[in-house]
């Protein structure tokens, strides 16, 4: 057994593939400091910043204070508080469902939905390019699972036409690696032509798009309830921990009866349930957060437009730098981190073969001078790689 791991292990390092950890010595933000260097991070998820927000600090020290550091169960056992309960309300009531259910992660709320909801009668449509977490679920669920080309609806047209007793289509609203949308008005018209279910992974899309927020369908003007099965995530744009599905009661009441990612594992803890409510609540408060955050989207993207630098096509905060070469990604980041910029490579399996590269993301903190500084410093690295 070792002596494949170690094979394995050398197999990928000279393919430029290792994937190595940051240890970071200060909180997140758009400035951090790593192994005791200062650097300009263009790689979180935190969209908007709130990571490091006062007021979900405050809120983190006094449900501390109340509800001490850790759950102590899972939910089904003495673990759920208020604060969760309260989240989940506010969660639904926000996005106009019946209901919503927390889960301690977003890879364990795609899992327990696609494992616990499906058999063998059902059929599984998934875009090519969705999260793991969802791909993985489909090959966990007892369902047969189909694969579409991204964002091809004439692909997905044909799988649509395979006869079941049941299909569902699931796709992210916006994707990871690409930063694309999910042409969902059109999805939802083949939804329901095809008498088929929608789940929607919004994780990259909660809390930054639409006009209040509420994600990826309200971008495109739909009603949440497009969406048969909406899952987002709350350490992303909201900054603090956990992940979510809403939809309707019969929905969510079977997760809670069959949905083992739920069932079996320990709450996230009470305070940061807190944190969470404290989020949502910002959000609602101050719209002026997404649009900074849409503004320093538009100014990278003025400003890599000018430079002539090979963006892939995306207007949200996931702006990836296709790079081809897995090896020319690493010497760019490295490059880049040496100049005090942080961007991480990324590099297959995460991606396709050919297709590494430098996955830069913005938030609503971000400065002129940041993004700025950011532009001038792959200028550089592009013509020390060339």
């Amino acid at each position: 057994m070792w002596d494949k791991l170690e094979s394995r292990l050398k197999q990928r390092q000279a393919q430029d593939l290792m994937r190595q950890r940051l240890t970071l010595e200060s909180g997140q933000d758009t400035e951090v400091s790593i192994d005791s260097s200062h650097f300009i991070n263009f790689s979180s998820n935190d969209y908007l910043g709130l990571a490091n927000h006062p007021k979900l600090i405050e809120s983190m020290v006094a449900a501390s204070k109340q509800y001490g550091v850790g759950s102590g169960a899972s939910h089904l056992v003495v673990g759920h508080s208020k604060e969760h309960h309260l989240l989940e309300e506010e969660l639904a009531e926000f996005l106009g469902t019946e209901r919503a259910l927390l889960f301690s992660s977003g890879f364990m709320a795609n899992y327990g939905v696609l494992t616990s909801l499906f058999d063998k009668k059902d059929l599984l449509i998934q875009d090519k390019l969705n999260h793991a977490s969802l791909i993985d679920g489909g090959r966990a669920s007892e369902a047969k699972m189909l694969r579409y080309g991204h964002n091809d609806l004439d692909s997905l047209r044909r799988q649509l036409k395979h006869k079941v007793e049941s299909k569902i289509v699931v796709t992210d609203g916006v994707f990871s690696m690409d930063g694309d949308l999910a042409p969902l008005p059109e999805i939802v018209e083949l939804a329901k032509e095809s008498q088929s279910q929608l789940m929607v992974d919004d994780a990259h899309g909660f809390g930054v798009l639409g006009e209040s927020g509420r994600g990826s369908l309200e971008h495109f003007g739909l009603a949440q309830s497009q969406a048969d099965i909406y899952m987002a995530t709350l350490g992303k744009s909201m900054g603090g921990y956990g992940a979510f599905v809403a939809g309707n009661n019969s929905l969510i009441e079977s997760l809670i009866q069959f949905a083992r990612s739920y069932i079996y594992t320990t709450a996230i803890p009470p305070a940061v349930a807190a944190v969470n409510r404290a989020s949502l609540k910002l959000l609602q408060d101050d719209p002026e957060l997404r649009l900074k955050l849409q503004h320093n989207i538009r100014y990278f993207k003025q400003l890599a437009a000018d430079a002539d630098l090979p963006l892939m096509p995306s207007d949200t905060a996931i702006q990836p730098l296709l790079v081809g070469k897995n090896d020319t990604a690493v010497q760019l980041s490295q490059g880049l981190r040496q100049r005090g910029i942080l961007v991480v490579a990324i590099r297959p399996p995460t991606v396709p073969e050919n297709s590494a590269r430098l996955r830069i993301t913005l938030t609503a903190s971000h400065t002129k001078s940041h993004i700025e500084q950011l532009i001038e410093a792959i200028q550089a690295e592009i013509q020390v790689t060339q």
